[in-house]
């Protein structure tokens, strides 16, 4: 058995399982979303607004779709082509035949980087859900990933298989980190980020629309992963679910205790 392994450096989360355990059970589950949007920095950073994500899944699935991004417009889309992938709680499987169907509705390509979009969530999604397989597939930051969506819904329908799909994205990466300074540093960026540029990303996965949340990650620079969070979209309009639901929104400054040069936004959504 092929098995995809770490390649995120340690640190990211914990390798141990007791550990990464730990973290976890703090979360109760909900059991009442069909789809999320989660944040996907280490988790000392956004750990905790991931796992409220996660843990809002429903119990029931049987598969797993994670969206990653960081990928521009017109990229393939690419998919984990391994037999499973390694967690701390063992070798999470693939759901083979809903990827090879996938693969082929989507005109795929083998996803062979190290990219922390989908990696970091994966404990997080075997640690709440232990039986269920995986799709691990990052979508370009275009409009079609929206129809992406719909066509992994119609995929999962037809296979008689039940999924929740969860989407991965960081919000506005601001500083002279990201070289992306409008409003200069301190107080008065923060302010900006939180209350303007990524309440507006907020406000627009809220209201349903696709061509808003793309144009706003593409205007105000304010999510790495559109795509991820289009696919959710399209996913949760053909299962006729409500608009998101922001469950928490916070930042990497809100880690310290003084405001940084550099820092990210968060939020995790829900779909029910």
């Amino acid at each position: 058995m092929q098995i995809r392994d770490y390649s995120l450096p340690n640190g990211w989360y914990p390798r141990n399982e007791d550990s990464a355990a730990a973290f976890l059970s703090e979360f109760k589950r909900q059991d009442n979303a069909k789809a999320a949007v989660a944040p996907h920095a280490g988790w000392y950073y956004s750990g905790s607004l991931a796992a409220l994500a996660v843990s809002s899944l429903k119990t029931d699935a049987q598969a797993i779709v994670v969206l990653g991004g960081h990928l521009p417009s017109g990229s393939a889309p690419l998919f984990a082509m391994e037999d499973a992938v390694r967690t701390p709680f063992g070798a999470m499987q693939i759901e083979k035949k809903f990827r090879s169907v996938l693969y082929n509705e989507l005109k795929g390509r083998e996803d062979r980087y190290r990219d922390n979009t989908i990696e970091v969530l994966l404990p997080m999604v075997h640690y709440f859900f232990p039986e269920a397989k995986l799709i691990w597939l990052r979508l370009p930051s275009g409009i079609n990933s929206y129809e992406s969506g719909r066509i992994i819904r119609q995929t999962a329908a037809e296979l008689n298989l039940k999924i929740n799909v969860l989407a991965s994205t960081d919000l506005t990466h601001y500083g002279s980190n990201y070289g992306f300074s409008p409003h200069g540093s301190g107080r008065e960026a923060l302010r900006w980020v939180r209350e303007v540029n990524d309440a507006a990303f907020i406000k627009a996965v809220e209201s349903g629309s696709a061509e808003e949340v793309l144009r706003r990650a593409e205007t105000d620079q304010s999510s790495c992963s559109a795509g991820a969070v289009l696919g959710a979209m399209g996913y949760a309009k053909a299962e006729g679910l409500n608009s998101a639901l922001l469950l928490k929104y916070a930042t990497s400054a809100d880690a310290g205790s003084e405001i940084p040069d550099s820092f990210v936004g968060y939020a995790a959504f829900s779909f029910v």
